[in-house]
């Protein structure tokens, strides 16, 4: 079943809400929600059928954000946002006093990235925080990168679903997360940004 897209500004509205918003980022839909106005990211572990264990990532709307929400952030850490924000690229780091403890995990860290796509980067801009933003795909199922593959399940229990209309540009493959609270960069996974292109910086 294929949906109708929500407006901009009521997707806007919904993650003002605490509400939960499908959008689109560069890699696949993703799920999410405002991480100033949603007490936690637990509501996207209820809407991906997902264990509460694996923390969720931030979306953020510029490079300074990955100084503002982390502390301590190694000099290696500061080049790989320079080089591959935005794009596919999520930089753990350990959080700052700025996010909330239910947002870190265990460890007190955070996970950023910048996304490649100008839809997902306005709608943080018009929400006025990060977003906290998990695939949207139920848990064990592969996510995707077409509006009119989006899963029903996922679709029906959220507040609103935005389409940025251009899914051709998006490349299917979820971001690479490095590890960048110890001495070197550690690659927890590897995505669109390969080990090769992360070691070609140093």
């Amino acid at each position: 079943m294929s949906h109708a897209s929500d407006t901009f500004e009521a997707t806007v509205s919904a993650l003002k809400r605490g509400e939960v918003a499908v959008l689109p980022t560069e890699t696949v839909y993703g799920v999410g929600v405002a991480v100033a106005c949603a007490p936690s990211p637990d509501v996207l572990f209820e809407v991906k059928r997902r264990e509460k264990r694996k923390p969720i990532s931030w979306l953020v709307s510029e490079r300074e954000d990955l100084l503002r929400y982390g502390t301590g952030v190694p000099e290696f850490a500061r080049v790989l946002a320079r080089t591959f924000w935005p794009g596919p690229l999520t930089l753990v780091v350990k959080a700052s006093s700025l996010v909330s403890p239910a947002f870190m995990s265990s460890e007190g860290t955070i996970g950023l990235r910048m996304p490649n796509n100008e839809c997902a980067l306005s709608l943080i801009k018009a929400v006025g925080c990060p977003l906290a933003t998990t695939s949207a795909n139920v848990s064990g199922l592969a996510p995707t990168c077409l509006f009119d593959k989006l899963d029903e399940q996922i679709t029906s229990q959220v507040a609103a679903v935005l389409s940025d209309g251009d899914d051709s540009a998006k490349s299917g493959v979820s971001s690479t997360v490095v590890d960048c609270t110890g001495d070197h960069p550690q690659i927890m996974r590897e995505g669109a940004i390969t080990i090769a292109d992360i070691r070609a910086l140093s």
